[in-house]
This record gives C-alpha cells, structure tokens and sequence, in this order.
C-alpha cells in the first residue's frame, strides 16, 4: 500500500517503511533483537538477515497492511507500528507496535505512536474497527491501550508463556465511534 504521512514529535519520526530501509532495520533492530523486546511482543528470539529484510520489503507493497517506522531523534530506527490483516470488506484491522530499543522504553513515545496510528486507522484508512492483544505481563503496553481508548474485549487466560509461567493474552479493540467520540473530546 502506498503511504505518505509521517508525524513528528519532540524529534521522533513515524513515518512509512521504505524498501531501502530493510538493511538498516535489520541491522538497528534485529542484530540481534533484544530479549526483553521480544518477550514484550510475542517474538521469537532471533531472525535471519532475510527474514527481516524479506518481511520489509514485502510489507512496504502490501495491501492489507501498513508498516510504519519510529526513528529517533539521532536518526536511528528503535520501532515500529503496524496496522496488519486488514479486511476491507468488514472494515478491520489489527495493529500492534515494538519498541525495539529498551532505552527508548517508558519515554511516553509508545502511547504517541498507539494514538498517532489509531487516528491513521480511522481518519485516512477510514476502519470501522481497530484490534489488538497485549500480554498480561505488558502492563505498560495495556496502559498505553486503555489511554488510547481501547476496551477490554476479553482474556485468553494462561495462553502464552512468560518463560516457564503462564500468562493471559488480553483481547482489546476499538470501534469507529468510539474513536469519532474521543475526538469530539480533544
């Protein structure tokens, strides 16, 4: 799909993934991936140099997905924001986020990043509704949801591990006129 928004705030950039991005996010962000990264997202532990730029360059073209790219202030790439499996037919789609990089964790940039591609979603790919899981064991992550005006859909209890523990998969979403209804309020 062909992007062409970016956003801006206190230095950080969200912008589209760009096939000549695909080294340079392979080499910033899973060379090698950090652990806590992964475990934040579900992630496995490592990927090949081809897997990542494989991915990259297959997301920039298509269809049912965006990728969007959070570079730093110096100019690294440290995340990304991804609205993917989107059906245009119902009007939906998932959307999840990374931060790769732990010492950009906890700056407040997740929660920008969750509302600034929440509103993508709505206003320019016009969804009717917006779907995600977070970990149990996320509670940054739900917080910046739940502030973004996400809701509780359900939990799928002891579904995943957190090394040798269970922990619950949380089910959240966001409906069109929820969102229309947090806009009214800005």
């Amino acid at each position: 799909m062909k992007l062409d928004r970016s956003w801006e705030k206190d230095g950080y950039i969200l912008r589209p993934a760009r096939e000549e991005d695909a080294e340079r996010y392979f080499e910033q962000n899973f060379n090698p991936l950090d652990r806590e990264a992964a475990r934040l997202t579900g992630s496995k532990a490592s990927f090949t140099r081809e897997e990542v730029v494989s991915f990259l360059r297959k997301a920039v073209h298509a269809e049912d997905q965006c990728l969007f790219l959070l570079i730093s202030p110096d100019g690294r790439m440290i995340g990304e924001s991804v609205i993917n499996e989107i059906d245009w037919k119902l009007r939906r789609g998932n959307f999840r986020i990374g931060i790769f990089q732990k010492a950009e964790r906890g700056k407040g940039i997740g929660t920008w990043m969750t509302e600034t591609t929440r509103d993508f979603a709505f206003a320019d790919l016009r969804l009717h509704r917006l779907e995600l899981d977070v970990f149990s064991f996320n509670p940054r992550a739900e917080r910046a949801y739940l502030k973004a005006g996400f809701r509780q859909e359900g939990i799928l209890r002891d579904a995943v591990l957190d090394g040798d523990s269970y922990a619950d998969d949380i089910l959240m979403a966001l409906l069109e006129d929820e969102w229309n209804e947090i806009k009214k309020g800005e």
